[in-house]
């Protein structure tokens, strides 16, 4: 794999999780991280542990200003932004549509999709100027599926995968490249925003028989936002263990 020399790599949500997978295996390849996550004190920790210069940014992505306001801290203290990697997000709770606390539809949809509209938007600009970029968007196996009594974060998943396809398309003609990954759960935190019969079923559901490493998930967005990624793009990328079926 070409390294990621001389490259600043955004990854918001890196503070834990997929994010904090992307943004150490980026750190050992060469790119300086810039973590965009809602714990400052998490952000800030892992800033110090990856090293290299790591920036740390407290952010909520549901917020357009504060995305903004980010964006323009980033370039202020990195000059660029080669990568973008969107892995802040939510699961929510679960409950049948029916019973779905309006509130908590609303707020999972504000950090979900218009979190990751958020990002992209405030990425994009610097990239074109740059005329050169690489987006990959989370999204989730969810999005592709949609898990019974998750309505929410099924819905907000499937419209991150039109999001990037659009985008995708747009940009085509340029050397920035905006795909997606669809995940299977992974052992995160996000756990613990899950029932435990929500969790038994998504295990059910994986042919793999196990949840994905972070490790595995790193690997796969790594490629994305790479240079050698050069050819694909407003393309969705399977990491669900044989789930999914297109």
């Amino acid at each position: 794999m070409t390294t990621f020399s001389d490259q600043v790599a955004i990854v918001t949500g890196g503070a834990q999780g997929i994010g904090r997978a992307v943004a150490d295996r980026m750190a050992k390849d060469g790119a300086r991280i810039v973590i965009w996550d809602l714990d400052k004190h998490l952000a800030e920790q892992a800033a110090l542990e990856i090293g290299g210069d790591t920036i740390a940014c407290a952010v909520d992505v549901s917020d357009w200003d504060a995305v903004s306001a980010a964006m323009a801290r980033t370039l202020d203290l990195a000059g660029r932004a080669d990568i973008c990697v969107n892995s802040a997000g939510i699961a929510g709770s679960n409950a049948p549509l029916s019973d779905y606390p309006v509130d908590e539809f609303r707020r999972i949809t504000e950090i979900n999709l218009l979190g990751t509209f958020h990002v992209n938007r405030a990425v994009v600009p610097t990239m074109v100027e740059q005329s050169y970029g690489r987006i990959v968007n989370i999204a989730s196996v969810a999005g592709k599926e949609g898990n019974p009594n998750a309505s929410a974060y099924s819905s907000s998943k499937a419209a991150v995968i039109g999001l990037t396809k659009s985008l995708g398309k747009e940009l085509a003609d340029r050397d920035i490249a905006v795909n997606c990954v669809t995940p299977a759960a992974a052992r995160t935190r996000i756990f613990d925003q899950m029932s435990q019969d929500h969790i038994d079923f998504m295990l059910s559901k994986i042919p793999r028989g196990r949840f994905l490493e972070l490790s595995e998930a790193a690997a796969m967005i790594c490629w994305l936002a790479s240079r050698e990624n050069s050819f694909t793009t407003g393309a969705v990328f399977d990491l669900s263990g044989g789930r999914a079926t297109y």
